[in-house]
């Protein structure tokens, strides 16, 4: 660890001799010779040699010089069949390290270690870039909220295991359900507008699911809550107004959200059970998810949702999962539009999938824009629904191209390779109205050297009759029995086998 010359005490004198110096200046302080500066009638003294002071100690003072030589960025290039920006990650490994035990966590306190993880991270983000270290052991929390410049680090042996309860994701926090910004529980780990961030080690994150499971049904007052979000998305009634943890709503949190945050690093954990999305990357860049092991079969467990997020790298993992393993998001309808952002230039590639619903699923909360995805060289030990499966709604608007899948090896597939729908609603058709009609375009999509077992159909194509599906692509895909016909394509126009 590089040494800081200015110590605390220093510091707080520099402070005081900032301030005092800013004192003696008069407006304007761009004016940097010395003399006088004139503006209209009035002249405005001004010392050069002070104003230089200022200035100095501006930089000795500022968060960048405090994080010199401690917290690094890492730069990871990805190749892709598009215009991929370098990805920008943190790195912790100068940086100091807090154990959560010398904040006061002790084994099976909740209170005690829920307060000591806070501490932490006051620390951590007050130096700047520091790592919060969880120790062998079992230690029961709470929601744990990240701030800037902050690891929390598992180590081996480790387990963080998530109260079940949910008074303790309380007060709500501003987050998103299926597509539409919300007041709801927070997220069991939650970052909002957070910069420099990472969750690595070798430890487990673990849910209780008891309270969870009990929720996933679907009775009246959550559908009605379900409702209400809708209508209020629709009209645009503000979100802080979207309050969603009242009454019996129910709607289940995400384990891991990164909200309106830039430079992400998940790295190396085991994450086990989820209340609903796994992790939920929402509004974000800069984001790498490498050499993880997930395993959620809850409702709803998708392992990772990148929603309005780009420049994502997800790679060297393990899903297990009781949904999709991979689910492409970008909003719900008027949220969609209004947040109007993209979801774009996202791989994942080198990763196992042992159970899901697809490999790669797009939508159907697409309003926002879906491009730039590729996916290579992933294998599927299971069946799965389908590899790639792009769905959407009347409802929804947006748009879906330049999507990629490569390198594939798969067991028998219960549905198909390839399905494009684009009259998804679900629960949703009867329960509310279509407030405004928007087809969502759909285009260049290209699968290449996939290998599977069985399956019912290579590809499923049903597009609109005013507004076909364009230029689809799939070459060198070797499959064993095809039940229900080798291409069930409707409204397709330039589909190349």
């Amino acid at each position: 660890m590089i040494h800081d010359p200015i110590t605390p005490s220093l510091r707080d004198f520099l402070r005081t001799s900032l301030l005092a110096a800013s004192a003696m200046l008069t407006p304007p302080f761009y004016a940097i010779d010395a003399g006088t500066h004139a503006t209209g009638k009035t002249t405005y003294p001004l010392n050069a040699s002070i104003f230089r002071v200022v200035c100095a100690l501006s930089l000795v003072l500022s968060p960048a010089c405090e994080a010199e030589g401690k917290l690094k960025m890492e730069t990871v290039e990805v190749d892709a069949p598009f215009e991929m920006p370098a990805i920008t990650i943190p790195d912790f490994s100068d940086c100091p390290r807090f154990s959560i035990t010398d904040q006061g966590a002790r084994p099976g306190d909740l209170e005690a270690t829920s307060a000591a993880i806070a501490g932490a991270i006051d620390k951590a983000h007050a130096a700047n870039g520091g790592v919060v270290v969880i120790p062998t052991g079992q230690w029961p929390t709470k929601a744990i909220h990240f701030k800037s410049h902050v690891n929390l680090h598992l180590e081996d042996g480790a387990t963080l295991l998530f109260s079940g309860k949910p008074k303790h994701y309380l007060p709500a926090v501003k987050s998103s359900w299926e597509g539409m910004e919300c007041y709801n529980y927070s997220p069991l780990i939650y970052a909002y507008e957070c910069k420099n961030i990472a969750i690595t080690g070798s430890g487990t994150l673990h849910a209780e699911m008891n309270v969870w499971h009990e929720w996933e049904g679907r009775p009246e007052p959550h559908m009605d809550a379900l409702k209400r979000l809708y209508h209020m998305m629709s009209k645009g009634v503000p979100v802080e107004e979207r309050q969603m943890t009242g009454g019996d709503a129910n709607l289940r949190p995400q384990f891991i959200q990164f909200n309106r945050c830039e430079n992400v690093l998940l790295e190396g954990v085991r994450i086990r059970n989820s209340p609903f999305w796994t992790i939920h990357p929402l509004l974000s860049s800069n984001i790498v998810i490498r050499g993880i092991d997930v395993h959620a079969h809850g409702h709803n467990n998708d392992g990772v949702d990148p929603e309005m997020s780009r420049n994502l790298l997800i790679e060297n993992s393990v899903f297990d999962q009781g949904d999709d393993a991979i689910a492409v998001k970008a909003g719900r309808n008027h949220d969609g539009w209004r947040l109007n952002t993209p979801s774009k230039n996202i791989v994942v590639r080198g990763c196992t999938i042992r159970n899901a619903h697809q490999l790669m699923a797009i939508g159907s909360e697409l309003s926002g824009r879906v491009e730039n995805v590729l996916v290579e060289d992933c294998k599927l030990e299971k069946s799965v629904g389908h590899l790639l499966f792009i769905k959407t709604n009347e409802r929804r608007g947006g748009y879906v191209r330049n999507i990629h899948m490569r390198n594939i090896t798969a067991g028998d597939i219960r549905r198909g390779v390839l399905g494009i729908e684009t009259d998804v609603l679900y629960q949703w058709r009867d329960l509310v109205p279509t407030f405004e009609v928007r087809l969502t375009p759909i285009s260049d999509v290209h699968l290449a050297n996939i290998k599977a077992g069985n399956v019912k159909f290579v590809s499923r194509i049903q597009g609109q009759p005013d507004m076909p599906v364009r230029n689809i692509s799939m070459s060198g895909i070797s499959i064993g029995e095809v039940k229900d016909g080798k291409y069930l394509n409707q409204n397709v126009e330039g589909f190349r086998p």
